[in-house]
């Protein structure tokens, strides 16, 4: 599969996506760490893609998205952005409000 496609499988599957270095665990880097942080803080649940363990998708999402940075935090496969965009948004509000639109997983037949 094609790396768009496997993105796009991502991005449809999960709807509260964060793409990170590390896991939300053991994150390995302080801006994937804080928007972790962020994410508890709302109460959402969220998956996430260490980006470090597919290189393919790490390089692939750059251009798919055009953010040539992670962490990268996806609500209906939409970008919403970076962590200083997440903090922003977590700040004034609006990111509980986005996270609130998230639809449920869909739950194997």
């Amino acid at each position: 599969m094609e790396v768009n496609e496997r993105i796009k499988k991502q991005l449809d599957t999960y709807p509260v996506l964060l793409y990170m270095k590390g896991t939300p665990d053991f994150p390995q880097c302080g801006f994937s760490a804080k928007t972790v942080g962020i994410l508890r803080a709302t109460g959402a649940k969220f998956a996430y893609v260490n980006i470090f363990e597919d290189p393919e998708v790490r390089e692939g999402l750059k251009a798919y998205s055009n953010w040539p940075t992670f962490p990268q935090l996806y609500v209906n496969g939409e970008l919403i952005g970076g962590c200083d965009i997440a903090v922003e948004l977590y700040e004034s509000g609006e990111l509980q409000q986005i996270l609130s639109t998230a639809k449920p997983v869909a739950q194997a037949q």
